[in-house]
């Protein structure tokens, strides 16, 4: 269940570096919190949908992915992205 298309342009509207980014790892976080969002609406009226479930934890698994990469990168953009987007800090190992 992909993000509807105007959901997705919002997103990266609003989280683009530049004009006609679509690429950057911060939109790349942005589009996956969405989509984590969608499918764990899903799960909470579709308890036994373990196949969603499996894609929810990839899912969960590659933003924090993209977290620990931008986190590495520059901790400042970092910080105010996960404070924009509600999520906690990703513990480097």
């Amino acid at each position: 269940m992909p993000l509807e298309k105007s959901k997705k342009l919002s997103v990266v509207k609003d989280y683009a570096t530049k004009e006609g980014d679509t690429g950057s790892t911060e939109v790349q976080i942005a589009l996956l919190h969405a989509r984590i969002e969608q499918v764990t609406e899903h799960l909470k009226v579709n308890k036994k949908d373990n196949h969603s479930l499996t894609g929810l934890l990839r899912m969960v698994g590659k933003r924090r992915r993209l977290e620990a990469y931008l986190r590495a990168k520059d901790v400042v953009k970092y910080r105010e992205l996960i404070a924009r987007l509600g999520i906690r800090e990703v513990r480097p190992k």
